[in-house]
């Protein structure tokens, strides 16, 4: 199995532990830092069946040695989606299977939707479409949109299943605060403000403490979250 946009690797290690002594999988990222971090987790837990490497899922040169192409929120930043997309299937062998989960639309996703509409009361900003409008979190939330990718990529079989879960956005009110500000819609609308921001960051920071104390529970701040699990055939 080959784990796309791994990451440090917190998946491809539950993969692992999922495929057992029968499978192995191969974690790729193209962030350095990250997969080595992974590495160093693979040597301390001695995880014989995961291994990881520096690459770019777009342009690798894969073989089709995988029977399932994974990935975790890993493909909605391709720059040339059909390409890309085309580029992961020659590392699947026929008859192999994509699973890949993906943010279905902000609108469907609080977590980032509410802290955005916080941002927006102090920097308004033209309305975009979130489902088309290149790479980024939500750009493969159109179903039509992705089908119509996967299948001139070669995919078949392509299918959708939509999952609802909680998402924990900070241990503490402080945290999720800090989250939202340094990544995200909200995060994003702020930076782009400039030294306009400043001025303004203490009611940002106000409004989304008042926010987020709502989603408080005894685990941290948990919001909802809407994403896609799609699935394909090689």
């Amino acid at each position: 199995m080959i784990d796309v946009g791994c990451g440090s690797g917190e998946t491809s290690f539950e993969l692992g532990a999922l495929v057992g002594d029968k499978g192995s999988v191969f974690g790729v990222d193209s962030a350095v830092a990250l997969i080595e971090l992974a590495r160093l987790d693979a040597e301390r837990t001695n995880s014989r069946n995961v291994r990881f490497e520096v690459v770019d899922a777009q342009t690798h040169p894969f073989h089709p040695t995988f029977d399932v192409c994974f990935a975790r929120f890993g493909t909605m930043s391709f720059r040339s989606p059909v390409a890309a997309m085309r580029n992961l299937k020659s590392a699947v062998r026929r008859g192999g299977r994509l699973v890949a989960l993906v943010w279905r639309t902000l609108a469907d996703n609080d977590w980032v939707r509410l802290p955005k509409e916080v941002a927006l009361r102090h920097f308004p900003t033209p309305p975009d479409d979130d489902r088309n409008s290149g790479p980024g979190p939500f750009s493969m939330a159109d179903r039509d949109t992705v089908r119509q990718i996967l299948e001139k990529a070669g995919w078949s079989n392509v299918a959708f299943e939509r999952v609802d879960a909680p998402v924990l956005v900070g241990a503490t009110t402080s945290e999720a605060v800090e989250f939202q500000l340094e990544l995200g819609p909200a995060g994003e609308i702020v930076r782009e403000a400039g030294a306009a921001a400043e001025e303004k960051k203490a009611i940002i920071t106000e409004e989304l403490t008042k926010l987020l104390e709502k989603y408080a529970k005894p685990g941290g701040i948990v919001m909802n979250s809407s994403s896609w699990c799609i699935t394909a055939r090689n």
